[in-house]
């Protein structure tokens, strides 16, 4: 088999690859370059927070209407706004930091969802809302992770100049028209969504990989916004596909797969990146 085939075939020849071709790729062109603000504002681990917090949701929805995508879907997106914004309030009624309340709310989140997961179903139900079924998406999830994708690069395109203004000092934003409270809450919307449309994908334990691996990689080779965004989107897409094709010819799990591709990227991209990479800092170190 020549390289070409072995990189073409499985999406010509099979249905199920094309669309988890699409779904995966879909979910990173609008997840990844969120993850790159989370990564400038110093909140990565809060990807991973609202990654779990969803899962009660999904879990109630599950409850109530089984596998339904769009109960669980909106009980996800509940569930997440909630967390966020009792995390956000401990933080600025008591001394707890935000970072420290998010981890404390996602634990419990996880707990009650396994849980209610586990009330009702079985071990596959179970395995299927925390890690996904990427290559078993149907048209309601891919049409829903496609519009999520297509709302939040429009939305990114048109918040990002007051996005990166907050990144850089959010109570000047604040103080010049009190727009940062409304910026921050859309921003913290979008990211729930995401994560809520990538759960039938990368399930809600995985879905926050694709967020944050790329946008940390693409911390290492650019230094603007502007060009990490872009550049974030493309290591998504392309780990979705490298991560798929190691899957279809290795016989293994195709959401671990397309994660750990993306980890393979984020690693290379500590060790060759040009800015602050470990093969860059030595050279560095001696001009100064």
């Amino acid at each position: 088999m020549s390289a070409s085939q072995w990189v073409v075939s499985p999406f010509i020849d099979y249905g199920f690859m094309r669309r988890a071709l699409a779904g995966a790729c879909s979910l990173s062109l609008g997840a990844a370059p969120l993850g790159v603000f989370l990564v400038l504002r110093r909140m990565s681990l809060m990807g991973d927070a609202m990654s779990h917090a969803i899962l009660p949701g999904v879990a109630a929805g599950f409850l109530l209407s089984g596998l339904s995508l769009w109960a669980m879907m909106l009980g996800g997106i509940a569930t997440g706004l909630v967390v966020a914004l009792l995390a956000g309030l401990v933080a600025r009624l008591t001394p707890l930091r935000e970072d420290a309340s998010f981890a404390a709310f996602y634990l419990i989140s996880l707990g009650l969802g396994v849980l209610l997961v586990s009330l009702r179903g079985s071990n596959m139900d179970l395995l299927h809302v925390l890690f996904g079924t990427v290559l078993g998406l149907d048209d309601a999830s891919l049409l829903l992770v496609s519009i999520t994708a297509s709302v939040s690069l429009l939305a990114l395109a048109a918040l990002y100049r007051l996005l990166v203004a907050e990144c850089l000092d959010p109570a000047f934003l604040r103080a010049s028209g009190g727009r940062g409270g409304w910026v921050h809450m859309i921003f913290l919307v979008l990211v729930v969504v995401n994560l809520v449309a990538g759960f039938q994908v990368l399930g809600t334990l995985m879905v926050v990989g694709i967020m944050m691996l790329p946008a940390a990689a693409a911390r290492f080779w650019l230094r603007s916004a502007a060009g990490q965004l872009p550049l974030a989107a493309g290591i998504g897409v392309a780990a979705s596909v490298a991560g798929l094709l190691v899957s279809y010819h290795f016989n293994v799990p195709a959401s671990p797969a397309i994660i750990l591709v993306a980890g393979v990227c984020y690693l290379f991209s500590i060790v060759c990146g040009p800015h602050g990479g470990l093969l860059r800092a030595p050279r560095v170190s001696r001009r100064a």
